[in-house]
């Protein structure tokens, strides 16, 4: 068991959060959500004894191992792969090294052989005699090859040595496993692999992740972090979503019945409940779900962006013809007709690829040869991955800026779209060139609202944006009643929008598929 009592933490005069008494208990998995700069890493530092909080401490049951996700990835620059994963079960190195250097005396005595026998008794509690052969099985469940275990870390691939950091944090069975952004940089099978072995970690793990997928596989509570305080919340991240949004909901609808608000939130918890998988902790999950009451519910105070994409224009029965698209290193022949239901997620190991196709289906590039033809009904609408273009050296005021893609220039109007994106009052008046990454992307969703059109094309949107924007351009998209063409990272946004996927392998090889991403990544994905 870990726990918070009263911890408060404040930074040159910014309080992050204001006597927090949380309690982490075995068998579960905790998600830790919060708004950009809200002190979701700073909180697992607290945890770890990193940062001492301003007041308050944290209680780790005697006797219990922390395992911490190293970040620094050429920390271990010096030590072989398997040496690497070893040092995570620091202890068990501890008593290696002692037994090493007691074997080692020319003048071993009595005293020396009682203290071996101490640290042998010890080193086969702990498992060691087995840590060498674990750790090799840990590695190659990663995928790390047998030849890349004697390597020195700073021989490696960064991604590689992502994987191995992992392997170090799982080794050895912790009592309690802290994993901070544990599936950026890896590939889809090995984020795979990861939530299956969370989902078996009988153990108590706490998660920072900007993944829904992944958080909504393996957490078992989330812990919103918000307003100086930390609330926890049984279920996964949307289980906690919809839980808030339908009490907020009700909330302003004060002529509700109290009997009625009862019966949709039993419901809801139901429909959960029947939702968790053969997992372990989803089992478990499922039982406190069931057991959850009404008074246990409460919304959070966490705001969303409104993202809703609508068109006027009706969609023809042509939309978009690709024929023989070629451009040279990047593809070669690529042909594709895009139907009225369709939703495409684009995919490709060079990002640079899929922009480059964008643009040219835009017409900001040129192909080396081949066609794009769109429907005379097809407005489209397009989001690209650098927006750079339209704000750099921009004096204009975010209101003023929006004005610009708005059929009504009225203040009224223009400022209540921005107070959709979340500008409010006197934000609106800020000069775009100095917004952050994620108030672009929220300005440029609002410029493609406005449009209104009916094929939407998005270079990885969910760029800078923190998790409670790229849930609602989630919705959005799964919402919108045209096809869309798009490429992104996020997993949950391919699984709830795609219904057809498009790989650029290689410049000559590329495979078209109307299956899920899930069923594709398995079948049709080395």
């Amino acid at each position: 068991m870990i726990q918070t009592v009263n911890v408060s933490l404040a930074f040159g005069g910014r309080t992050l959060y204001k006597e927090v008494n949380l309690k982490f208990t075995k068998g579960n998995c905790y998600g830790i959500i919060g708004a950009n700069g809200a002190g979701k890493s700073t909180f697992l530092k607290i945890l770890t004894g990193e940062i001492e909080p301003n007041t308050g401490e944290v209680i780790i049951t005697p006797g219990e191992r922390m395992s911490v996700l190293e970040q620094n990835q050429n920390k271990y620059d010096n030590e072989t792969v398997l040496d690497t994963v070893l040092l995570g079960h620091k202890r068990l190195m501890e008593i290696q090294k002692e037994k090493d250097a007691i074997y080692a005396k020319p003048d071993f005595s009595e005293e020396d052989g009682i203290r071996a026998g101490e640290l042998e008794t010890e080193f086969a509690e702990l498992g060691g005699w087995e840590a060498e052969s674990d750790a090799k099985s840990l590695l190659q469940s990663l995928g790390i090859k047998e030849e890349d275990f004697y390597k020195l870390m700073g021989e490696l691939d960064a991604k590689i040595k992502v994987k191995i950091l992992l392997a170090q944090a799982l080794f050895g069975n912790p009592d309690i496993l802290i994993l901070d952004e544990p599936t950026n940089n890896l590939d889809f099978k090995t984020i795979k692999w990861l939530e299956n072995f969370l989902l078996d970690f009988e153990n108590i793990v706490i998660i920072v992740s900007h993944n829904r997928h992944f958080l909504n596989k393996v957490c078992t509570h989330i812990c919103d972090v918000d307003f100086g305080q930390i609330n926890m919340y049984l279920g996964n991240y949307d289980f906690w979503y919809e839980t808030s949004q339908l009490l907020l909901r009700q909330q302003k609808d004060q002529n509700k019945k109290a009997e009625q608000r009862a019966k949709e939130l039993k419901e809801f918890i139901a429909r959960f409940s029947a939702n968790a998988s053969k997992s372990k902790q989803a089992t478990s999950r499922k039982r406190e779900l069931e057991k959850l009451t009404i008074e246990d519910l409460k919304p959070s105070s966490r705001k969303y962006p409104y993202v809703d994409f609508k068109f006027e224009q009706a969609i023809g029965k042509e939309i978009l013809k690709v024929e023989n698209l070629t451009k040279k290193g990047m593809f070669k022949n690529l042909s594709f007709n895009v139907e009225p239901d369709q939703k495409i997620v684009f995919l490709s190991s060079n990002s640079l690829v899929l922009t480059t196709l964008f643009n040219i289906l835009m017409g900001k590039e040129e192909a080396d040869s081949g066609t794009v033809f769109f429907g005379k009904t097809i407005k489209p609408s397009y989001l690209p991955q650098n927006n750079s273009e339209y704000f750099d050296n921009c004096h204009l005021s975010i209101v003023d800026w929006l004005r610009q893609y708005s059929k009504d220039k009225s203040e009224s109007y223009v400022r209540g779209w921005l107070g959709r994106m979340l500008f409010s009052g006197e934000e609106s008046l800020k000069e775009v060139s100095v917004l952050s990454g994620g108030e672009r992307v929220r300005c440029m969703l609002a410029k493609l609202m406005l449009e209104g059109g009916n094929l939407l094309i998005l270079d990885e949107p969910v760029n800078h944006l923190d998790l409670e924007s790229i849930t609602s351009l989630n919705k959005g998209m799964i919402n919108f009643k045209g096809p869309i063409l798009f490429a992104t990272g996020d997993q949950e946004i391919i699984d709830t929008v795609a219904n057809r996927i498009i790989d650029i392998v290689d410049e000559n090889t590329i495979i078209d598929k109307q299956v899920s991403y899930e069923e594709y990544m398995e079948k049709f994905k080395n």
